[in-house]
């Protein structure tokens, strides 16, 4: 019997879904439930590229990342009251872009920037992953839709990407952890890997003891299961 919270096999993932055209005014969208945890994922194109791109010839993938005030059990104030975002947000933000960039042809845009909004409506857990998850489809659309008005060079995205978080929970390797056992792992790790299975990224934690190695290649060997699975659900909902 499993000791997962919620029941689940240690490589089962939570139930996962993509919807897309959610957002009537973005040129791509894509609603992406990871169980309870809910983003709604918003590409924008702008006609420039930032200003310490001009004249370079390419363009830019970025993102921005939010979580609605009760996102969580107990509300959370907004970060624009604050005056900046958090460094947990920064960071998270940074690591959508960088994803997303990981497998776009910069050059095929031209100079234009493309803004992915990574908004948090529900919260359970691996909140990044579900966003780049999200993001992608949300940019293949806005993508499609520049392409239908020829404003690319050429073919632009190179590739799938998608995230899942991975740990070492009751003793136990798992895959996609949400927060009961993201809050009480003993070791904490999300990947990013594109469809051909290259490295993104990796962030791991031990939250106590260190974690072995021969924990961590079987944590890398769950995600590639699990980002499978993703790009799967990734290329039947953009079919």
């Amino acid at each position: 019997m499993s000791t997962r919270p919620s029941k689940r096999a240690p490589d089962a993932m939570r139930p996962v879904s993509l919807e897309r055209a959610v957002a009537r005014y973005a040129e791509g969208s894509c609603l992406v439930k990871f169980g309870e945890t809910h983003v709604l994922c918003c590409a924008s194109l702008e006609d420039k590229a930032p200003g310490w791109l001009r004249g370079q010839g390419r363009g830019w993938v970025t993102a921005e990342y939010a979580m609605l005030p009760r996102a969580t059990h107990e509300r959370t104030r907004r970060e624009v009251t604050s005056g900046k975002p958090s460094g947990r947000t920064q960071e998270i933000q940074r690591l959508i872009g960088r994803s997303l960039r990981a497998v776009v042809d910069l050059k095929m845009l031209g100079e234009r920037q493309i803004t992915v909004d990574c908004d948090v409506l529900q919260a359970d857990g691996g909140t990044r992953t579900a966003a780049i998850t999200g993001a992608w489809v949300a940019l293949h659309d806005c993508l499609a839709w520049m392409q239908a008005r020829d404003m690319l060079k050429g073919p632009a995205l190179k590739d799938h990407v998608a995230a899942v978080s991975c740990g070492v929970f009751g003793g136990a390797t798992v895959l996609d952890l949400d927060y009961a056992e993201d809050s009480s792992a003993e070791t904490d790790a999300n990947f990013v890997l594109t469809g051909s299975g290259g490295i993104v990224e990796v962030q791991g934690t031990a939250e106590g003891a260190p974690f072995s190695e021969e924990e961590l290649l079987e944590l890398l060997r769950l995600a590639k299961q699990g980002c499978s699975q993703l790009v799967e659900l990734q290329k039947m909902a953009v079919a």
